[in-house]
């Protein structure tokens, strides 16, 4: 399969740490914005649909943090398990939302400089593209677990080295 892509998470813990912390933040942060769509009023656009109403696209949006709550609670028990075919939707997953963030940033931030609002299309960016390089960082952390995982897996259970556990 590969090498793991970096060897630790943030230089000082391991990658199972990494894996579990980052399953743990995408919990947490989907459940306080279930919270917020429900609670907050706020005006929920969509770039390609949006002809549909507000009660639709906040249960749409509800939904999508459901499964990604489901996937990071798949993906923790596939790192607490040694299991890499749980962590694989995770993994997947997570580079599309990769590359799905970055191209609402960037849309969010040329919305806003369209419609002149420079320091709005601003922050987008630096505060977007900041949470992009977070996201995909927490994402090769996960991903190097998940090959570490299938290179020990496709070594079969005799074949591992005796002092590497």
């Amino acid at each position: 399969m590969g090498q793991p892509l970096v060897s630790s998470c943030c230089r000082c813990y391991s990658l199972r740490s990494g894996s579990i912390a980052t399953g743990i933040l995408g919990i947490l942060l989907s459940i306080i914005s279930i919270i917020l769509i429900f609670t907050v009023r706020i005006d929920f656009k969509t770039i390609l649909m949006d002809w549909l109403p507000q009660n639709v696209v906040k249960i749409i949006y509800a939904l999508n943090l459901v499964m990604t709550i489901l996937i990071s609670l798949l993906m923790i028990m596939g790192v607490m398990k040694k299991n890499h075919f749980f962590m694989m939707p995770w993994v997947v997953l997570g580079l599309m939302l990769a590359i799905g963030l970055l191209i609402s940033v960037i849309y969010n931030a040329v919305v806003y400089f369209i419609d002149g609002y420079i320091l709005g299309g601003t922050l987008w960016i630096v505060v977007g593209l900041l949470s992009v390089v977070i996201y995909v960082y927490l994402w090769i952390v996960v991903y190097s677990y998940f090959v570490t995982l299938k290179n020990e897996n496709d070594r079969g259970r005799y074949s591992k080295q005796p002092y590497r556990r």
